[in-house]
């Protein structure tokens, strides 16, 4: 699968992805400090589903009606993120096509997929 980190989203989560042999890239890597809006047009352009901890692309996704490939938002409070990179990459492996164009919230004990479409 393809995904674009955003610079919020932990970098264990990255490496993770990218040894379960999905492509990556990470907004740290390419383009520090890049604002909001330009991430979620690169994610939508090259077709990548975001990966973040930012909760302002909820309000972008849902208010403003930003195109998007995917969201994945994690939630994952300081006692559990060791289990977060295999959490993100379980849900790549056992969810595949259903998370393109879908806002997926993900916590520790909780996976939520929205059922409708995001725009494209």
């Amino acid at each position: 699968m393809r995904f674009l980190a955003d610079e919020s989203c932990d970098f264990a989560v990255v490496r993770a992805l990218r040894k379960a042999g999905h492509d990556v890239k990470a907004v740290a890597e390419m383009s520090p400090g890049i604002s909001d809006e330009e991430v979620a047009v690169l994610s939508a352009g090259e077709m990548r589903i975001l990966l973040t901890e930012d909760k302002d692309f909820g309000q972008m996704i849902y208010a403003k009606l930003q195109a998007s490939a995917g969201v994945i938002f994690i939630r994952f409070p300081a006692n559990a993120r060791l289990s977060m990179p295999d959490m993100i990459v379980r849900l790549a492996e056992e969810h595949g096509d259903r998370l393109h164009r879908r806002f997926v919230v993900v916590s520790p004990s909780r996976i939520r997929i929205t059922g409708i479409p995001l725009f494209v």
